[in-house]
């Protein structure tokens, strides 16, 4: 059987399903966030998706709460069902033996071991398979697995927020309010469907952040927690490190201690003094991470083979500028508040009038008294 006729109704329920796959972004592990709608009769009978942790996966949860009424149903799934047998069987031999009549896929799955055959195997089995339903949006929501899977690295989003008069905040204050609550539970919001959150070590000992989710009931969300930090300065009494054993911290050291790059801060140099403060960390339940922090591309494709898929980078202007510079971000989120930071102000590495070619604008959107505009790296 060939590829199936897309039908007037299939961009509804795809749309569906994608909204329904965003519910765990980056709490699935290694394994992509996806989402299966079972419509039968034009009416929703079964729907999930991937459960926290990456199993069970979505389509044997939809076809278990549809049950009977799967046979001869059309399944809806963003990603091609998987066709290998790992630690449960495959997807698609579920989809199989549920009876299911039609599959509407919006992304082909790119893994080696899975691409083409999900959709060949429902094929063999004379289900009709349409494919590329909303593909566009279906991509946007799987960007940080298809990203590790094509590239070897996470998906990589910028945030920046940037006063009035053009900066990120000011020398020796430590963190500085630039937009209001609204944007800011945004960012929350953005911290929780992310894998891996990342600053320099100025950033750090200057601002002490604890870089987690403080949003009431999605604490337990809270992303990895990166610091680039070549000569272990770290402080031992900042909240990163206090709260190391609740949510990981992985500090990222150069193989020579070299402080070179750094955005500030004193910096052990000593061998001896390095090897102390590394103990001391891992004492603390700090991972040292041997992988120069100053070529991202390198360290990426570390976190990659750790199943980190998607990294916020949040701060500081040269951490940012780095990326940047290397090619290596795949979306920016540009705040933009009324405050003005004035004398003393460290400048942005990027303002809205010096967006990177290459950058497509996806949308603006307005948190109270402050603007976001969203931009993504065109393929």
């Amino acid at each position: 059987m060939g590829e199936g006729i897309a039908q007037p109704e299939d961009e509804r329920f795809m749309a569906a399903a994608i909204r329904l796959s965003r519910w765990h972004t980056g709490q699935t592990s290694t394994n992509p966030s996806v989402g299966c709608v079972i419509v039968r009769d034009g009416v929703i009978v079964g729907r999930a998706v991937t459960a926290h942790g990456g199993r069970p996966h979505a389509e044997p949860q939809a076809l278990a709460e549809a049950g009977e009424l799967a046979r001869g149903a059309t399944a809806y799934v963003t990603l091609e069902p998987c066709s290998h047998h790992g630690k449960t069987p495959p997807c698609a031999e579920a989809l199989i033996a549920y009876g299911v009549g039609r599959v509407v896929i919006s992304v082909t799955d790119p893994d080696i071991r899975v691409s083409g055959r999900g959709i060949s195997m429902l094929r063999d089995a004379g289900i009709e398979v349409t494919t590329g339903v909303l593909e566009e949006q279906g991509r946007q929501s799987l960007a940080g697995y298809l990203t590790r899977q094509t590239k070897n690295r996470p998906y990589v989003t910028l945030k920046l927020a940037v006063s009035a008069d053009g900066m990120i905040g000011r020398k020796g204050v430590g963190q500085v309010a630039i937009t209001g609550p609204e944007a800011r539970a945004q960012v929350q919001a953005l911290r929780a469907e992310t894998d891996a959150i990342l600053v320099g070590i100025g950033t750090a000992i200057s601002d002490d952040p604890l870089l987690t989710v403080r949003t009431p009931g999605l604490e337990v969300q809270s992303p990895v927690r990166i610091v680039l930090d070549p000569a272990l300065a770290l402080p031992l009494t900042s909240k990163l490190v206090e709260t190391a054993r609740e949510v990981p911290v992985i500090v990222v050291a150069s193989e020579d201690g070299s402080p070179l790059g750094t955005e500030g801060g004193n910096t052990p140099t000593e061998p001896a003094a390095i090897d102390t403060r590394h103990a001391a960390l891992e004492a603390a339940g700090v991972e040292v991470l041997y992988c120069n922090p100053y070529h991202p591309e390198v360290l990426l494709l570390a976190l990659a083979t750790r199943g980190i898929s998607s990294l916020l980078v949040e701060g500081g202007a040269k951490t940012a500028k780095l990326f940047l510079e290397a090619g290596l971000v795949d979306r920016i989120q540009l705040y933009q508040g009324p405050v003005v930071i004035g004398d003393g102000g460290i400048e942005s590495p990027l303002q809205p009038t010096d967006i990177p070619s290459g950058f497509a604008h996806r949308g603006t959107y307005i948190f109270g008294a402050d603007r976001l505009d969203e931009y993504e790296r065109e393929n």
